[in-house]
């Protein structure tokens, strides 16, 4: 089947997975509404149309650090059990709408204590929020499984805590960890205490590299912290030249380094410059194990089905090419091996046999 057979209805039928999509920058537009009046934030605007649209035009300032900034007016409503458990909820009933059968949603939990919640029962209370999504999305006939990835902010001095929390919830819903904020000056060896403690405890971590700084970032990702995939991981391609790939590159590829790659979401932080030439095409081309993510929902007004769409109508992907990145997701999600390969046989196999 041909690319230009793929239509947006077929693709949101079809079964998909995701590894990179922050919870605080998921949120619909009229919960962020809703909330920030029950707890009496200003927003830009309390339409939910023109709310969505002011998030939309700020990130698409080709500048991170402004796109960061954006998750102000999100994380405002993110900071009482109220909150929380309605966010995670439809977090997950969003994801099961758009067709997702497999997600991993990252926070950092040190950016929600600010209404007094300990960090503690800020995992705990977004716990039982996923689990009612997930309740609801089954009893719907949309299961999906959902697991936490909590984030340390790299900029800040709490990434050992929020790796003791990974570890200790490590059998409560939690699957990994990662580390999340301003990558340029904050390099990830910095942290490296928290990541030698998650391999002793046998815990896996992504990193966030390869997107506002360049290769050094990647190799101390994999080669220092000992990531076991890599968050956006755009910049990789520097270490490609003509089709030959470097070293670093090459250790990438050949280990099956999952990059959870982020198509919109690098546009608008300028990593990329379109959706046609975005790296993420040439490295699946060059046999590397891409995923295609989202990021940020609401930040970058998107969703699974509108990706996958973007790379069919923009630069020529197959359903072929849908099924290897959502196959390639699961072959490397933080769940074991028997769940991973339950998921890839009997569902997205099977789910796209049917809707094609």
């Amino acid at each position: 089947m041909t690319a230009t057979r793929v239509d947006a209805d077929v693709i949101r039928r079809l079964p998909k997975a995701v590894l990179h999509d922050h919870l605080d920058g998921g949120l619909r537009p009229a919960t962020v509404v809703e909330l920030a009046a029950a707890v009496g934030h200003t927003l830009p605007t309390t339409d939910p149309d023109e709310l969505a649209a002011w998030y939309f035009e700020a990130a698409n300032s080709g500048d991170l650090v402004r796109y960061i900034a954006t998750f102000e007016h999100t994380l405002a409503v993110m900071q009482n059990r109220e909150g929380l458990l309605r966010v995670a909820e439809e977090y997950v009933l969003d994801l099961a709408a758009d067709g997702v059968v497999y997600a991993e949603v990252r926070y950092a939990p040190e950016l929600n204590t600010r209404g007094g919640l300990s960090l503690s029962e800020v995992v705990e209370t977004v716990q039982e929020g996923l689990a009612a999504g997930m309740a609801k999305a089954a009893a719907a006939g949309t299961p999906v499984r959902v697991g936490t990835l909590l984030c340390g902010m790299r900029m800040f001095d709490r990434v050992r805590e929020a790796a003791d929390l990974a570890v200790a919830y490590r059998d409560a819903g939690v699957v990994g960890f990662d580390i999340a904020g301003a990558e340029d000056g904050f390099p990830p060896a910095d942290h490296l205490e928290a990541f030698e403690h998650l391999r002793r405890e046998s815990v896996p971590f992504t990193i966030h590299a390869g997107e506002a700084h360049g290769l050094p970032s990647i190799h101390q990702a994999l080669q220092v912290c000992g990531a076991q995939r890599i968050g956006h991981g755009v910049r990789l391609t520097e270490d490609i030249v003509d089709g030959k790939l470097g070293r670093l590159a090459g250790w990438v590829r050949d280990r099956r380094i999952a990059l959870e790659m982020c198509p919109t979401s690098n546009l608008q932080t300028g990593c990329a410059t379109s959706i046609a030439e975005h790296p993420i095409t040439a490295l699946k081309d060059l046999g590397f194990r891409v995923t295609v993510n989202t990021d940020n929902r609401l930040v970058s007004g998107t969703t699974m089905t509108r990706e996958l769409s973007l790379l069919v109508e923009e630069a020529g992907w197959t359903v072929e090419d849908l099924r290897t990145v959502t196959v390639n997701a699961l072959k490397s999600a933080f769940i074991p091996f028997d769940e991973r390969n339950a998921l890839i046989e009997d569902v997205v196999l099977p789910g796209y046999a049917a809707a094609l």
